[in-house]
This record gives C-alpha cells, sequence and structure tokens, in this order.
C-alpha cells in the first residue's frame, strides 16, 4: 500500500467521520431503548439487555467471519475490496438493518427490532474495521492519531445526542410519561427515526462511492497464519451458543409460562392475600428457574476466559498456528477489551432501571434521558481530553487545553440537554466528577498502563461508592464509570499490540472481536439483577474494573521482559 501525499485529505476525512458519528448515535441511544422496550414488552432486565447482545455480537460475529474468509483466502477481506468499499458496504448493509427494525415496528415484534439492530451492528463491524486504517491512510502517518480522535471526538458526541433523539423518537415527546402509559404509545416516530437513519446510510454510502477525492484504500498484504486461533475462536463461538439457546429456551418452557400465568393474575388482583400468595408462588417457581438461567450465563462468561487462558497456554508452549496469541500482552488484553467494553455498556444499559427505584429518585423512563446523556457524555468528555495529547501542541499549551477542553465538553452536554427542555440542575455538581478527572488525566501524564491503572480505579471507587450509598452521590458515582472508561479502549488497546511485529494487524482484528464484551456482560447483570435487585448488580462493573487495574500490572511486566518501553506509547483515545 503507498501512500504518495502526505498531505491530509480534508474532504475525505470529513465524510468518513460522518460513520464515526452514526456508531455512537445508535450505541448510546440502546441505553434509552432498554428501559422502553422493557417496559412496552413486559421484559425482565435480562430480556431487555438482549437489545445489547444482539448489538454487540454483532461486532464479534462480523469480526470473526472477515477474520475466517481472510485466513482461508491468504489475505484479508477488508483489504483486498479496498476501505473505501468496504466503508460503502458497511454502510448499505446497516441501512437494510434500519429496513428491518422499520418492518419489526410496523408489526409490533420485539424479536424483529433485535434482528434489525443485530443487521445495523453487523454493518458497523464492517465499517469499523476499515475506518480506523482508513483515517491513518488519509494523511501523514505520523498525524494518523490525530485523525483518529477527530473521528473519536466526532463518535462521542454522537454518543451524547444520540439519547436525546432516540428518547424522542420513542415517547414522542420530551415531557415525563408514566411507564404504564409506554405500552400504549404508537411508535410511528421511531419508523420516522429509522427511515431517516437508513436514508443517510444510503446517503453517506452515496458520498463515499461517487467522491473522486476519496482513495480506494487497498491493502493486498497477505495475512500471517493462525489456523490453530481461527479454530480456538470457531469452537468459543460454538460453545458460547451451546450455553445462550437453553437460556432463550427457557422463556417458552413450562415453568416460564406458569410465571407468566401468575404475573397476569397478580395484576388484575388487589386484594392483599391474594396478592401474597400469587407473589410467594411466583418466587417458589422463578427462583431455581434464575438460577439455572444465571448459571449458564456464567457458564459463557467462563468458557470465554478459559478460551483465552487455552489459547496462550498452547501458544507459549508451540506458537506456531497461533499467531498473535502467541503474545501474552495481546491475549490478557482481549480478556481487558472484552471487560471493558462490556462494563462500559453495562453501566450505562441498566442505570434507566435503577433510576425507577425509590431511593434513586423514582424516575419513569421517560425522564432517565438526562442521566444517560450524561453517561456517554461523560465518554465524550474524556475522549474530547484525550484527543488534546494527539495533536502537535506546545506543551504549555496541552496543558492548558487538558483543563478547559473537558468543562467546555461537560458545558456541550448541559447546553444539548436543556435546549431539549430538560432541567439539568440536579446535574451541575457532577463538575466535581469532571474535576476529579482532569486531575486524574494530570497524574496519567499520557502513559498508557499509568493512565489504566489510575483510571481503573476511579472506576473502582466510583462503584465502589455507588454500591454503598444511594440517592444523588449513588447517581454521580455511577455515572463516573463513563468518565473512568473513556480513556480505556486506547490504552488498552496501545499496551495488547505493543511488541507483536507482523502480527499488529491481526491482533487489531483478535481485540476488535472483543467487543462482544458488551453483548454478554450486560444481559449477565441484567439476570443478576433479576435475582439480587439492580443496585447491588452493580458489583459487575466493580469487579471488571478490578481485572483491568490487574492487566495494567500483568501487561507492563511482560513488556518489561520484552525490553520494550511502554511508557513512550502513543495513545489513541477511540473506539
Amino acid at each position: 500500500m503507498n501512500i504518495n501525499n502526505k498531505e491530509t485529505n480534508y474532504p475525505a476525512l470529513y465524510t468518513l467521520i460522518v460513520v464515526f458519528f452514526f456508531w455512537g448515535f445508535i450505541a448510546a441511544g440502546n441505553s434509552i431503548f432498554i428501559p422502553f422496550c422493557k417496559n412496552y414488552f413486559h421484559l425482565d432486565q435480562f430480556q431487555s439487555q438482549l437489545i445489547d447482545f444482539a448489538f454487540y455480537s454483532a461486532y464479534y460475529i462480523g469480526a470473526l467471519l472477515l477474520y475466517i474468509f481472510g485466513s482461508l483466502r491468504g489475505k484479508d477481506i477488508v483489504g483486498t475490496w479496498g476501505y473505501k468499499k468496504s466503508i460503502v458496504y458497511g454502510l448499505l448493509f446497516s441501512a437494510l438493518g434500519a429496513a428491518a427494525m422499520i418492518v419489526a415496528v410496523e408489526v409490533n415484534m420485539y424479536l424483529g427490532m433485535l434482528i434489525g439492530l443485530f443487521i445495523v451492528a453487523l454493518g458497523f463491524s464492517l465499517q469499523q474495521t476499515a475506518a480506523n486504517p482508513f483515517a491513518v491512510l488519509l494523511g501523514d502517518p505520523k498525524t494518523g492519531a490525530s485523525r483518529v480522535n477527530l473521528g473519536g471526538a466526532v463518535n462521542s458526541f454522537g454518543t451524547t445526542i444520540g439519547p436525546l433523539i432516540i428518547g424522542y423518537a420513542l415517547f414522542g415527546t420530551f415531557e415525563t410519561i408514566s411507564d404504564s402509559e409506554i405500552s400504549q404509545l404508537p411508535l410511528n416516530k421511531v419508523v420516522y427515526l429509522y427511515i431517516a437513519v437508513g436514508l443517510l446510510f444510503i446517503l453517506a454510502a452515496a458520498l463515499f462511492y461517487f467522491s473522486k477525492k476519496v482513495p480506494a484504500g487497498i491493502n493486498d498484504e497477505p495475512m500471517e497464519s493462525s489456523n490453530k486461533a481461527k479454530n480456538t475462536l470457531i469452537l468459543m463461538t460454538v460453545l458460547l451458543i451451546c450455553m445462550f439457546t437453553p437460556v432463550f429456551l427457557s422463556y417458552k418452557s413450562e415453568s416460564a409460562i406458569q410465571i407468566s400465568e401468575l404475573q397476569q393474575q397478580l395484576r388484575e388482583v388487589s386484594n392483599t392475600d391474594a396478592i401474597h400468595s400469587l407473589t410467594a408462588q411466583i418466587k417458589s417457581i422463578a427462583h431455581p428457574l434464575e438460577l439455572q438461567r444465571m448459571g449458564l450465563l456464567f457458564g459463557a462468561l467462563i468458557v470465554i476466559i478459559a478460551t483465552l487462558i487455552f489459547s496462550y497456554t498452547k501458544a507459549s508452549k508451540k506458537p506456531e498456528g497461533w499467531g498473535a496469541m502467541r503474545y501474552p500482552q495481546l491475549v490478557l488484553g482481549m480478556l481487558a477489551l472484552f471487560i471493558y467494553v462490556g462494563i462500559e455498556v453495562a453501566i450505562g444499559s441498566n442505570l434507566g432501571e435503577l433510576l425507577t427505584l425509590n431511593e434513586f429518585g423514582n424516575l419513569q423512563s421517560s425522564e432517565i434521558t438526562p442521566y444517560i446523556s450524561m453517561y456517554w457524555g461523560g465518554m465524550m468528555i474524556g475522549r474530547w481530553a484525550g484527543a488534546v495529547t494527539a495533536f502537535n501542541f506546545a506543551k504549555s499549551t496541552k496543558q492548558i487545553l487538558l483543563g478547559t477542553v473537558p468543562f467546555i465538553a461537560f458545558g456541550v452536554i448541559l447546553a444539548v440537554n436543556s435546549l431539549a427542555g430538560f432541567n439539568m440542575s440536579h446535574l451541575y455538581f457532577f463538575v466535581i466528577c469532571v474535576i476529579i478527572q482532569v486531575i486524574a488525566f494530570y497524574i496519567s501524564k499520557d502513559k498508557p498502563v499509568r493512565t489504566l491503572i489510575i483510571f481503573g480505579t476511579l472506576g473502582l471507587v466510583a462503584m465502589a461508592i455507588g454500591l454503598l450509598s444511594s440517592g444523588t452521590v449513588a447517581i454521580y458515582s455511577f455515572l463516573t464509570g463513563g468518565l473512568a472508561c473513556s480513556i480505556m479502549w486506547g490504552s488498552i488497546f496501545s499496551i495488547s499490540i505493543v511488541g507483536i511485529g507482523k502480527y499488529t494487524e491481526q491482533g487489531s482484528a483478535f481485540l476488535v472481536m472483543m467487543i462482544l464484551g458488551g453483548g454478554i456482560i450486560p444481559p449477565i447483570q441484567g439476570k443478576l439483577a433479576d435475582i439480587i435487585g439492580i443496585h447491588n448488580s452493580y458489583i459487575i462493573p466493580l469487579l471488571g474494573f478490578v481485572y483491568i487495574i490487574i492487566f495494567a500490572f500483568l501487561a507492563k511486566g511482560f513488556l518489561k521482559k520484552q525490553n520494550i518501553d511502554i511508557d513512550n506509547l502513543e495513545v489513541t483515545n477511540t473506539e
């Protein structure tokens, strides 16, 4: 692949960052979609989290299929098509998913909506595989991180306004609507939303396809052999299917049908004795069923952890055929990225249910939008600040921007929500958490391992405070999870692929597959919430932050043995 022109291709870059916006817009909007669907379709917390399962597992399936077909051909599929065509194909595939969503909404079918989101995210998987290296291609490689960070900043703006727009489409207003009224709402605005989104996908595809200023971006370099890694990932996928399938089928079992009938009776009675009797019957049937489901879901998590440990153990003894998995920092990083994406999504996706508790404000689903926007906006705050370090500013200028950009981003979040008509006064004091994040940035000094340890500790402490408290303190603590997660993609990615040489591209593909965490961990937290309560279920992200801190220390040790100076790496803070 030759780069003849070192000047940045700005028309192509501006077209590309539209794609980054789509990813954030849809992904963050799912956090509003989840509580809406729970009330609209009368789902439990696990079932509502299947929105995340469908969306993020599509990233994994898409990346895995590209990797498998590329391995069989001996050449990277995306590189062979060219980054330009790959993004066009991905956008058209996402447009097909938007059409499937429209049909599903028209027939009022939750499963159809899950399928539609799955197809949209399959398109995103192809787009994301091509977009990051394409951004580097559009100019001098030395400034490639700056272009990727620009895309990340736009992506994060999408995560901030996505909840607002999707919330309006679902509820038809920014005014409060009780959860009991949600099932009576017409979904015509959702149809309009996905018509608009589908047309935007097609328009963006046309801009890419017909633009003569967007290069083809063809990369015909051969793929490194890794048949053992490929076969192991396929086996892991089969085992995951074996774990999840019984959980899905259990919702059609005799016990589940009996519980549904008793719940219907419970909604229709008003006698106190009858309520207590029906509640006791439901609990006696549901408890063993829920434990069985929880066991299978934890089994899925064990499958992933065991697969990665098995892969590295075998690769360390006989590396032939394992490709990038021979490197401990890559395998540990795959698990870290899996957990990071999982807890990032789980915190936001379960937040809507948490806010319905009396001790957390007893909010209706239509009232949670500012909180969801602030949580995902926290990702924007961190990424905008992280983007500063990628530009060639003087050191003093960087220090000033690092201290001011987060507050500008915080102001943008407040402004867009206020313009939408929400009273944001209850979130003004969240600026204290932003100040803590800014201090963490200064202490981190843009060193990946130190950054990961400090922000991992910030997330761990925030989750602990949230679990041990309630009300505004706990809400702020859980929202701080977004600030803590905001820098983790870049830090984990940088640490994981350093020193793996010719396997860098393959290692990057393996890491992208681990976006699967967003499809596995939120349903696990959702099912745990069905058993021990939504508040206590936040033990899941707390444990996730513990592993991320451990990963930082372990990876530093492995890299030190490889004589790699990890502290001089450049961090790219985007997804």
